[in-house]
């Protein structure tokens, strides 16, 4: 075969190359009497003539060149030509054979669709990195080119496969793809570790949470969530995002997280939570940032109290399946200080269910935030069923899929709408205490006939009397009017509360033989499962208890 008669474009470095090449190879005729260039440009001062690029031969180029070269013609992509690099590495290739019989490796590698493309659309092709069966990687590069007939037409069409061995850059590209993944995987590692490997379930709501971290290319956030209960029935409900990404935005989160629970234990306003929590952001990573909101639940009042640092707002779908939107109030995120939160509320009646989510499941690079939140509201308006269910159903209408490029957290709950024999087991009972020396065995009287209608055994009866009396004697003689006693009972547990005007917090202390008082907290705390105290907003302090009930009598 004539190859002269093949034209190929090659690049331009690539034609340089050559060029370069081919002056590289032409032999030192110092022997036959010649002068070496440079000598003979001093003795002349003339330059020598350099040779064009079209005067190179194109075999000679082609066959020097360390790259893998093979031409292919017609329909079949008959063998025209293979270089010696070609044949060094996969092995003499019979000239005029069919390619797909004659070349294993290319079909090995699917470049045979790639080839009859070219060859249609008369445009060159690239395909970056495959690996041969030489166990090689090679970036192959298809250029069609035409075979003249000699009148300056064409009689052919051919395809010219350059080959380039990149073995070493797709090793280390493997390699550090191999660090990336390891370093991703420890990083979802230590996010997991740190949240919640058990949800809390209060009595009186049903929750469920999800988190999903964001896909390969994107690593692992800060995004949080939490359930603590605070006795007395009530519930803290905590999401948080940490900003950034990796190990440190999931070890700082870490600390908040536990920062948030030991806060809790203070029971708190929101608002006092997120201010202590703000302060301590800043001594962590001045430069981390992170958002969070903190809710609590109380079944007596209806609502979910809350305060935001720079977090969505929470939205609420009420028995009707109206959604609300928590917008106000919100401060900036933790770790910015200088700024006094503040507590709002939002209704959460039986029947109702709430969601507390990060920014990947509503926000979306080529759209706006808020059009995100009124998508999550329509899909949370429709979301019936068990909050795990809603948590699903949230998360697949949002479009999260595990390349998605953030990670997600969502916290869902609902407090139910109890009605037949169930409802039964969930009761509450007051009494407005007026003071004076009728208030105790009024107070007395008043659980006793309570907690007889409630069906409580003798044992479980007797106890609770004794701490109403304890608890409306402390209240007596250290609070202030208004006072109230309330008592509530769950599927669980039986909750005393006295509450009064006075905003002093008691403790348990070791009463002396010879003092008169300073016992009915610790006879309290002996006889309880647990017992707490907190101020309440609006001035004044609530002291409750709580006994767990046999597991015949909660049932």
């Amino acid at each position: 075969m004539n190859f002269t008669r093949w034209s190929a474009r090659l690049p331009g470095t690539q034609r340089r190359a050559a060029a370069r090449t081919e002056q590289t190879a032409a032999p030192d005729r110092r022997g036959d009497g010649s002068v070496p260039a440079a000598r003979a440009e001093q003795l002349t001062g003339e330059t020598p003539p350099v040779p064009a690029v079209d005067e190179l031969r194109v075999r000679e180029v082609l066959d020097r060149v360390p790259s893998l070269v093979a031409l292919v013609h017609g329909p079949d992509h008959r063998i025209a030509y293979v270089n010696d690099a070609y044949t060094t590495a996969f092995g003499v290739r019979p000239l005029g054979e069919r390619a797909r019989e004659a070349l294993p490796e290319l079909d090995a590698l699917g470049l045979f669709p790639l080839l009859d493309q070219v060859q249609r659309s008369g445009r060159p092709r690239t395909v970056k990195s495959r690996k041969a069966p030489d166990g090689r990687s090679y970036t192959f590069t298809c250029t069609p080119v035409a075979q003249g007939d000699g009148k300056g037409g064409t009689d052919g069409r051919g395809v010219l496969v350059f080959a380039t061995d990149v073995t070493d850059h797709a090793e280390a590209a493997e390699r550090l793809r191999a660090s990336e993944r390891r370093q991703r995987e420890t990083a979802v590692t230590l996010q997991r570790s740190l949240l919640p490997q058990e949800l809390e379930q209060p009595d009186d709501l049903r929750i469920a949470a999800t988190y999903h971290p964001g896909g390969t290319e994107a690593a692992v956030g800060g995004d949080w969530y939490d359930v603590i209960t605070l006795g007395g029935g009530r519930t803290a409900l905590v999401i948080g995002d940490v900003m950034g990404r990796g190990v440190r935005a999931a070890a700082v989160m870490g600390q908040l997280r536990t920062a948030v629970r030991a806060y809790a234990r203070l029971d708190l306003p929101p608002h006092e939570v997120l201010q202590l929590l703000d302060g301590l952001a800043a001594e962590i990573d001045a430069n981390q940032i992170a958002t969070c909101a903190y809710a609590i639940h109380d079944p007596n009042e209806g609502k979910l109290v809350y305060a935001s640092a720079g977090h969505l707002p929470i939205l609420v779908r009420d028995e009707n399946g109206t959604v609300l939107r928590a917008d106000e109030p919100t401060g900036p995120p933790l770790g910015t200080g200088g700024w006094m939160h503040t507590s709002g509320s939002i209704p959460l009646s039986p029947g109702s269910t709430a969601v507390l989510y990060t920014d990947g499941l509503v926000e979306r690079r080529d759209a706006d935030l808020d059009e995100g939140i009124a998508a999550l509201e329509r899909a949370l308006a429709g979301a019936t069923g068990t909050p795990q269910v809603v948590c699903d159903r949230l998360v697949r209408s949002a479009g999260v899929t595990p390349d998605h490029d953030d990670d997600v957290a969502v916290l869902v709950l609902q407090h139910p709408a109890r009605t037949g024999p169930e409802s039964e087991l969930f009761r509450n009972a007051a009494l407005e205490l007026l003071g004076g020396v009728e208030a105790a065995p009024r107070a007395r009287a008043f659980a006793s006939g309570v907690l007889t209608s409630w069906r409580f055994p003798a044992d479980l009866h007797d106890l609770g009397v004794l701490a109403t009396s304890e608890l409306v004697a402390n209240s007596l003689q250290h609070g202030t009017p208004p006072m109230r006693l309330r008592l509530r009972r769950t599927d669980r547990r039986l909750i005393i509360e006295v509450t009064d005007g006075d905003d002093h917090l008691p403790r348990r202390r070791r009463a002396e033989p010879g003092d008169e008082s300073g016992r009915g907290i610790a006879i309290v705390a002996t006889i309880a499962s647990s017992w707490g105290s907190r101020r309440t907003p609006g001035g004044g302090k609530a002291v409750w208890c709580e006994f767990a009930l046999p597991r015949a009598q909660a049932t």
